[in-house]
């Protein structure tokens, strides 16, 4: 039997509807956020394993694409799809059905014996970390007090940053003997617990009220016609687009190969990918206690302004001239500058808006359509960072990213309300004003 929580929906200052007790909401948010932790591992994992699947499974370069596409188009769909049942069946049965594909997926990649079989196993990945990347976050926002809301959701970021770089972790630990299948395996541990831990957590409030008091016949499509909906969905997108076309994956999925157009070796790539995984996740712990305390919209402006400095300086660096020691050592501290500003801003900051700013009735579907955007984006710049880097160049494909981070800031300086300390119904308001 699902556990119950005890209603009291007297309305409060603080917040509408209450939030499980302590104990309870910290169990919570541990196990559900080992979906953020999945995430990071099933998107980083691979950058070691193909190093030696591609022989063994004798893939040509355009399967090796396919590989890591795979898991970036699975979690566009899974995006969107994972909104439904959320609504209908609740955040609580889509987590089960989550960390159960998770699962599946991972002990399939782990026994795979062609590329076909792969390929499936990533895509079914990819279902996986889209429908997380929507429902996690929310089930978070759902749970957590207007006080410690954006401290919980952090937390589901900073266990993604955690789990690109037990990924970057394991793949060095494995990379000795090639053991790329054991490399996937070791990722059943944390979604066999997420999977135990969902049948012990309670439903949020908010959607067990909004099951009682929302009328049935309403049409889907209606849901983000409102005029809060219209504000929280223009926010919620651009900031999707803007983490992506921002470069931070183009960092995360090809820093070795950047390191080495810099001129530094490449011989230690996973070195380098560990180091740049290390700053991520100490920048996003560094985050927790400034998301409450100085608020969403002073993080994402300085962050956006750090990006936009780094990028930049980035782009001078990578000219047509080889930069020589004093360029490599720049190029590096750019690259781990860029990082970190993304870490303790935009990184954890857009996850937590889009889990905060959409209506109740709307809350999955926006959700969703903000993840869906985000991974849309992700596997373009992804798929197009080395090609347009070969044909014009690196620098003007930093410039142009540093570009899109200054855009940002007068955007999020226009648009952008604070939602620190506010109730979701209180930051409904303030939208629909808006």
């Amino acid at each position: 039997m699902a556990p119950q929580l005890h209603l009291d929906l007297t309305p409060s200052p603080s917040d509408a509807l209450p939030s499980p007790p302590v104990r309870r909401m910290a169990l919570a948010t541990g196990v559900v956020a080992l979906g953020g932790l999945l995430f990071g591992f099933d998107t980083g994992v691979i950058s070691g394993a193909l190093l030696f699947l591609k022989d063994q499974l004798a893939l040509n370069s355009f399967q090796e694409g396919a590989v890591i596409s795979a898991l970036l188009l699975g979690a566009a769909v899974g995006a969107l799809a994972g909104a439904r049942p959320a609504d209908r069946f609740g955040r609580r049965k889509a987590l089960i059905g989550i960390s159960a594909t998770f699962t599946v997926g991972l002990a399939l990649a782990a026994v795979a014996p062609d590329f076909w079989t792969l390929l499936a196993a990533r895509a079914v990945l990819g279902l996986a970390v889209g429908s997380a990347s929507t429902i996690v976050p929310l089930y978070l926002a759902e749970i957590a007090p207007p006080r410690l809301r954006g401290r919980m959701i952090t937390v589901n970021q900073i266990l993604l940053t955690v789990g690109i770089l037990v990924s970057y972790l394991v793949n060095l630990a494995f990379a000795g003997g090639g053991d790329w299948r054991a490399m996937f395996a070791v990722g059943l541990i944390p979604s066999v617990a997420m999977l135990a831990g969902t049948f012990f957590i309670p439903e949020t409030p908010a959607w067990l009220d909004g099951r009682t008091s929302r009328p049935r016949a309403g049409r889907p499509r209606a849901l983000l016609t409102t005029p809060g909906a219209r504000a929280a969905l223009l926010i919620g997108v651009t900031l999707a687009a803007v983490q992506q076309f921002g470069g931070i994956n183009s960092i995360i999925y090809y820093a070795p190969s950047i390191m080495a157009r810099a001129g530094l070796p490449a011989t230690s790539s996973i070195g380098y990918s560990v180091a740049i995984g290390t700053v991520n996740v100490l920048l996003t712990v560094a985050a927790i206690p400034l998301i409450d305390r100085v608020g969403r919209r002073p993080l994402l402006l300085w962050s956006l302004a750090g990006m936009a400095v780094s990028l930049t300086a980035l782009g001078v660096v990578l000219g047509p001239a080889h930069p020589g020691p004093v360029g490599n050592a720049v190029a590096l501290v750019a690259m781990t500058s860029y990082v970190g500003a993304f870490a303790i801003g935009l990184g954890p900051v857009f996850w937590i808006l889009a889990a905060e700013i959409f209506p109740p009735e709307s809350r999955a579907r926006g959700t969703g359509l903000c993840a869906l955007v985000n991974w849309a984006a992700n596997f373009v710049v992804g798929q197009a960072f080395l090609p347009t880097a070969d044909a014009v160049g690196e620098r003007w494909v930093f410039w142009f990213f540093a570009a899109v981070s200054l855009a940002a800031v007068l955007f999020v300086t226009r648009r952008v309300p604070e939602t620190k300390n506010r109730s979701l119904r209180e930051i409904q308001s303030a939208l629909a004003a808006r």
